[in-house]
């Protein structure tokens, strides 16, 4: 008896321990938290945006001046002619949007072949290409550049674009997802006369589609900030650079207070797209965050 209740006694404080929770937090307290979060991010995007519309007197006040007390755009002006913004901004387009649709079509056709076919291999397969997405970039920079090299189509933007349309992480994405798909609506699909493409893009892409949007704005954000890649395959081909390396120039214009207000206006200038594709997949990105939850 003295062991039993001994034993229940140990059960019972192990138990108690197990379920302690942490204390709720006031509701108030937690909107505040929130907010000090929001800001605490949001702030050097702020002081970015603010100080691109302030003249350079502005920029040079001690103590810093926060809103600008007439708000000018002659900084953007500036900064389109140095650069040559309107044609880094399509090369940037092209380059980003040619190879976010590259990696959306091969993941996702790579992604359900390893989620829903059996093949000989298939583990070692997958695990390969996962392995791949350890090696730091660096590595792999000059058999890419060797190889772009050797078919020709180095210094152009098909050299930039070649290499990025297949991606490890893609794949890994688009496949855990897909295993959720049900089976059965697969073999409905294929005993109604569906071929193979017509089941991945219009059956379990739709199925799927909140990872896709996530996928599209991972690979859309990396590739439209990519720096080295570019740089390193166009070759000094000004006319091919993208937004990014064509706001290196203003790096000579960094070394005076005087023009902090173009370093500015052209990083806010870069970064404008990414935002405005992230305010459209929001809700979906959102709710490809949730769904993987939900699974794990």
């Amino acid at each position: 008896m003295t062991t039993a209740t001994s034993l229940t006694a140990g059960s019972a404080r192990t138990g108690s321990s197990r379920g302690r929770r942490w204390p709720d937090l006031p509701e108030t307290a937690l909107f505040a938290l929130i907010i000090a979060v929001a800001v605490a991010a949001a702030f050097p995007l702020a002081w970015m945006v603010l100080s691109s519309l302030k003249t350079p007197a502005e920029t040079m006040q001690t103590p810093p001046v926060w809103l600008p007390a007439s708000p000018s755009f002659t900084a953007y002006d500036e900064v389109s002619g140095i650069i040559q913004a309107g044609r880094s901004f399509l090369n940037s387009a092209i380059i980003a949007t040619v190879t976010t649709a590259g990696i959306i079509v091969t993941s996702l056709m790579a992604g359900y072949a390893f989620a829903k076919y059996e093949f000989r291999g298939r583990g070692l397969i997958f695990g390969a290409m996962i392995a791949t997405m350890f090696l730091p970039p660096i590595v792999t920079l000059i058999p890419l550049y060797r190889l772009v090299s050797s078919i020709g189509v180095d210094g152009s933007l098909a050299g930039v674009i070649l290499p990025n349309l297949a991606n490890a992480f893609g794949v890994f994405l688009l496949r855990q997802f897909i295993l959720g798909v049900p089976d059965e609506l697969i073999e409905a699909a294929r005993l109604d006369g569906a071929s193979e493409l017509r089941i991945i893009f219009q059956i379990v892409a739709p199925a799927i589609a909140p990872a896709i949007a996530a996928l599209a704005l991972f690979a859309f954000v990396y590739h439209w900030n990519s720096y080295l890649w570019p740089l390193t395959i166009l070759q000094g081909n000004g006319d091919a650079y993208p937004i990014v390396i064509s706001l290196s120039r203003l790096l000579s214009y960094n070394r005076g207070a005087m023009n902090t207000g173009l370093v500015m206006a052209g990083a806010t200038m870069a970064i404008l797209p990414p935002l405005v594709l992230f305010a459209f997949l929001q809700r979906y990105f959102v709710a490809s965050m949730i769904s993987a939850g939900i699974k794990g």
